[in-house]
């Protein structure tokens, strides 16, 4: 085994321990797995209860839909190959549509960083598990930033793919020409050798990225916590000062919300469509916007599309002047459970303001914990990177690189293992 990672039994013993606390998992697989050697040999993993394993129910953190799977998805046959043990199931937004994981089926899932505060969503369990040091790594799905909105929230490292580069067989869609699945860890290190084995890729040498661009308009309107120009402002500092050129990116077209709505909702509606019909249970929040998500109409949904090829073309633009782009993570870090407001403004675009127009233009895109202090009691600062289209490579390179420089990195959370 790795000797940065923790055995099975240690795993298991970790998920019951802490699972009142933070109700971090919808099931424990305690079965008896064959250990197979590879670059993940030893490694425990939870996934995301809405990507398929082998005799187990997937709920998709649901009131009813409870399949149990004749064979693997296919992103967990990739890491079972490559020697990773799935030891839970983690929990969820109810259907990833949303960003809180306060699950009306399961119960909320509860941030580490303080047990009143929502660790954000969908893929809550997944980073909270990871952050309080109960696995080494997890799997999640990001259709508007799934992965990266909990992994900012919980001051972990979540990777979010080129769309198409994970399949993604065997995980229930959201918005299927949006959905993608990728890693979170506490270290550069396992999670490039997670994306490495879903992916079905080896270690490159990346491109070199020298040139960093900033997209003004995308950062400076963006709602949320007053400390964010303050440490985004002294990050740019520290990377100018290893070298790195920074360039403002002043695109209108790159800032929210543009057509993302209209987008994912039309998708949705008919990904649910029969369920509904069926008069199917829902939570108060997801069934509302489903009932939304069913006005959208095809010229909307027509109308969205165009938007998204102006959104590429806006990308593309930006990516021949820099090599990468950067964003803060999330626009704030403190939600708390029971509320639907962040300091007045509805919780979801703040979470997602960052990160959701990636998912739209397709990019691959990396959260990072940063390790300035600032706002005593809060998960640390994040970054997004976000490179140019089928380059995780460029990311995980650079993010090793901070990581090394000790601009990123993750510090435990009050609530959970000492590692």
């Amino acid at each position: 085994m790795n000797d940065r990672w923790w055995s099975r039994p240690e795993a298991i013993a970790r998920l019951d321990a802490f699972q009142d606390q933070l109700n971090a998992c919808t099931l424990i697989d305690r079965r008896l797995q064959r250990s197979v050697d590879g670059p993940l040999a030893g490694l425990p993993i939870v996934v995301k209860d809405l990507i398929e394993q082998e005799g187990l129910p997937n709920t998709c953190g649901s009131g009813f839909y409870r399949p149990e799977p004749g064979t693997d998805a296919e992103v967990v046959r990739r890491l079972r190959t490559a020697g990773a043990t799935v030891v839970g199931r983690s929990g969820l937004h109810e259907w990833a549509y949303g960003f809180s994981s306060e699950n009306p089926w399961f119960g909320p899932i509860r941030n580490p960083w303080d047990l009143a505060t929502s660790p954000g969503g969908s893929s809550g369990g997944s980073a909270v598990a990871v952050a309080a040091g109960l696995v080494p790594a997890a799997i999640g799905t990001d259709t508007g930033g799934s992965v990266r909105v909990p992994a900012a929230l919980t001051g972990t490292y979540g990777l979010k793919v080129t769309w198409g580069r994970v399949p993604t067989d065997g995980v229930f869609p959201l918005a299927p020409s949006l959905d993608t699945v990728g890693p979170i860890a506490r270290d550069v290190a396992t999670l490039a050798a997670c994306y490495r084995a879903m992916a079905g890729t080896r270690s490159t040498d990346p491109p070199s990225a020298d040139r960093i661009g900033i997209p003004s308009a995308w950062v400076s309107s963006a709602p949320g916590e007053d400390s964010l120009g303050y440490w985004f402002g002294r990050l740019r500092d520290d990377l100018a000062g290893l070298g790195f050129e920074i360039v403002e990116i002043d695109d209108d077209l790159l800032a929210p919300p543009g057509r993302i709505a209209e987008l994912v909702g039309y998708e949705a509606a008919r990904v649910h469509q029969q369920f509904r019909g069926e008069g199917k249970p829902y939570g108060p929040e997801v069934g509302t916007r489903l009932d939304v998500a069913e006005r959208v109409s095809g010229e909307e949904y027509a109308a969205a599309q165009r938007w998204r090829s102006r959104l590429v073309e806006a990308f593309a633009a930006a990516f021949n002047r820099v090599d990468l782009l950067i964003t803060p993570a999330v626009a704030a870090r403190r939600k708390l459970i029971g509320q639907d407001d962040i300091g007045g403004e509805p919780y979801r675009p703040v979470l997602s303001w960052f990160s959701a127009l990636v998912n739209h233009a397709g990019n691959p895109a990396i959260v990072i914990p940063l390790t300035m202090a600032t706002d005593p009691g809060l998960p640390p600062p994040s970054l997004q990177i976000i490179a140019p289209w089928w380059q995780e490579e460029t990311l995980l390179g650079v993010a090793a690189r901070l990581e090394q420089q000790g601009i990123a990195g993750f510090r435990p959370p009050p609530v959970g293992v000492r590692l």
